[in-house]
């Protein structure tokens, strides 16, 4: 999958090029992702590729992802219009746009939302050696350096809402340490850092490699008990029970009971709807493509297109639901 993924990475990097030389009427389109060791980055590329293969020669669109901080920079990416479409998770998308939490008294509402994308799972990862009941009070008087993500992106984000639902305090119970998803990997192999909060749609290649390097024995995915993720959804109700089944990753022998909360793909408003509608009609009519790039797809139908979307849809994407019979609850057909 490796050699594919490299191989639709070089053609939307050529496809880039090409805009950039190519006659005016060229809607060049820029897909804000995360770090390259998650989920947002090779589905993101996986779409860009999609919709610049389809949609290039007779219509002049074409998308290309790059890799970011995750949704906090997604958002601000799009306000100043420096990437046109972006993976946000819900929890952001929601904050943003309402003006709460991390945007409380400064809504941003220059995006809005094309469809559902797979579910964002937390992975709190944490050297065995310093493992106790194996959920996430584990973390509560650690004392350890942990890696919560960039500094703002949707993980540093995502995480500190559940730790302070859980009343694990950043700076007092565990050192914080800003990496992305790779790098937390590495620091955790070299043993720099006792743990990392590593949220995507599994498998996610970051965790597969420490399950790999390290194996069962030496590493342990906390999980959430069911009065955790009570306490997490009296803040937000976005999360929900997740079940990594065992073998999901080498050596993992035991399934393991977490929480996840839903990823969409948001696009500025002043996008054409004409092109939101041809972006939308063809992921939905390409599936399969998306499939064979990464298992977090497969969450994806047009059943499932719409639940659970934190903000309006553009007009395009609600266009192309209607055309098939899906229907849209007003919450979604107003933004203000």
């Amino acid at each position: 999958m490796k050699k594919i993924l490299f191989a639709f990475i070089a053609l939307t990097l050529v496809l880039g090029i090409n805009v950039k030389s190519s006659q005016a009427g060229r809607q060049s389109l820029i897909i804000a992702t995360a770090s390259t060791g998650g989920t947002y980055y090779p589905v993101g590329v996986a779409i860009g590729t999609l919709v610049s293969i389809k949609l290039a020669k007779k219509y002049k669109i074409t998308a290309t992802a790059i890799n970011s901080a995750g949704s906090g920079e997604n958002v601000q990416m799009l306000k100043n219009n420096e990437a046109q479409l972006a993976i946000l998770q819900a929890l952001f998308g929601s904050m943003a746009y309402n003006g709460e939490g991390l945007y409380k008294g400064n809504p941003i509402k220059d995006f809005r939302s094309i469809t559902m994308l797979w579910e964002n799972v937390e992975h709190f990862v944490l050297l065995k050696k310093y493992v106790k009941s194996g959920n996430l009070y584990d973390l509560k008087g650690l004392g350890q350096k942990f890696s919560i993500g960039k500094r703002g992106s949707g993980t540093e984000g995502s995480g500190r809402t559940i730790f302070k639902a859980l009343g694990i305090e950043i700076g007092k119970d565990l050192i914080p340490e800003y990496l992305g998803y790779n790098p937390s990997a590495q620091a955790m192999m070299d043993g720099r850092i006792a743990g990392a909060n590593i949220p995507a749609g599994p498998p996610v290649s970051a965790v597969t490699q420490l399950y790999a390097q390290l194996g069962e024995k030496k590493i342990k995915v906390l999980e959430f008990t069911d009065e955790q993720l009570e306490k997490v959804r009296k803040v937000y109700p976005i999360w929900n029970r997740y079940v990594i089944k065992k073998g999901t990753y080498p050596s993992q022998s035991e399934d393991i009971h977490t929480i996840a909360q839903p990823n969409f793909l948001a696009v500025r408003p002043d996008v054409p709807e004409e092109t939101v509608y041809l972006i939308t009609k063809t992921i939905y009519e390409n599936l399969p493509f998306l499939h064979n790039i990464h298992k977090a797809t497969k969450a994806m139908s047009l059943e499932k297109a719409i639940r659970g979307l934190p903000v309006p849809l553009h007009p395009g994407a609600a266009r192309y639901y209607k055309e098939k019979g899906i229907k849209i609850p007003d919450y979604l057909l107003k933004a203000e």
